[in-house]
């Protein structure tokens, strides 16, 4: 037996005890089922997913103490993945900035084959279990940063090596994994193993288990970014107005908070530099731009007790 074929047939032993990877007998009749059939069944599919998402809350929440804690320390958020798992994790990390304020490098999206793998299938690159290691000593990881996995089999090389990398730099590392006893989840100090089972169409990790991905990263960067005070009331206080719509939500989110007129959030905000945070303040407390500023920066940026200071 061929090197080649003995590492295809671990392989095929290693998938056939995959959840994510099984067929089940009663979708042998999809082709056959009119357009609404397909979309009840889908949907009914569809709705496992939040409450798996559910059943590992306790984990969630330690990843999200976990990376919370690395922030305020000055660390980052670094997200590995291949395919699905790579852009769900790219995605989240590109929202951050418009919606929270974030620098870019404050969370970053890696992905098995770089910039092309956003959008282009890379040959082999998820099996690379070297390439992670080096693009995280590239961006000089350290133990004040966390490392996210994200693979829907959860033995995805390039994660896996990645993860092996980070925990020996000390790094916080957390497994988001569509299988129970996965092999990122014991490499990880916490494994977010969201079961999903088989997927609509066999083995499409798109479906399902890429929507568990997406739920699990919304929870860790919006949860982490509200534990560091950038939404006030509910509301985001830190987004970019990089263009005319959020401009105008800038303004809105001003007038809600405040109870400030049109007019008064809008000299507020040219006043603050289009900081929302910085203009909610000034217009509830009557306090100067600087002197605003000066006890966002004493509060660590939470509006809350900045306006507690002031009043």
């Amino acid at each position: 037996m061929s090197n080649e074929h003995a590492r295809l047939t671990a392989l095929l032993d290693v998938l056939s005890t995959l959840g994510t990877e099984a067929s089940t007998t009663h979708r042998g009749d999809l082709d056959l089922l009119d357009t609404d059939e397909l979309v009840r069944r889908m949907n009914a599919e569809d709705h496992r997913v939040p409450a798996a998402v559910g059943e590992r809350s306790a984990e969630i929440a330690a990843a999200v103490d976990g990376i919370t804690a690395r922030f305020r320390a000055g660390g980052r958020l670094i997200y590995l993945g291949a395919g699905t798992a790579g852009r769900v994790g790219v995605l989240d990390a590109s929202e951050c900035p418009p919606t929270f304020g974030t620098d870019p490098s404050m969370v970053v999206g890696l992905i098995a084959g770089g910039e092309t793998a956003i959008r282009s299938a890379v040959e082999n690159a998820e099996d690379d279990d070297a390439a992670a290691a080096a693009s995280l000593r590239e961006l000089g990881l350290t133990e004040r940063d966390a490392v996210v996995g994200i693979s829907a089999s959860g033995r995805t090389p390039y994660v896996v090596g990645g993860l092996e990398f980070a925990r020996g730099v000390g790094a916080l590392t957390v497994a988001i994994a569509s299988n129970p006893a996965s092999e990122i989840g014991a490499v990880a100090e916490i494994a977010i193993e969201v079961v999903t089972g088989p997927e609509f169409i066999s083995g499409s990790t798109r479906l399902k288990s890429g929507t568990a991905q997406k739920l699990v990263v919304n929870m860790l960067t919006t949860l982490s970014m509200i534990k560091l005070g950038k939404t006030y009331h509910g509301v985001m206080v830190d987004l970019q107005a990089t263009n005319e719509k959020l401009r105008a939500r800038s303004i809105r989110t001003v007038t809600e908070l405040t109870g400030a007129e049109v007019d008064q959030a809008s000299a507020a905000l040219d006043a603050a530099g289009g900081s929302v945070k910085l203009a909610i303040l000034m217009v509830a407390t009557g306090a100067s731009a600087e002197a605003s500023a000066h006890a966002l920066d004493s509060a660590d940026g939470i509006l809350r007790v900045a306006i507690a200071a002031l009043s």
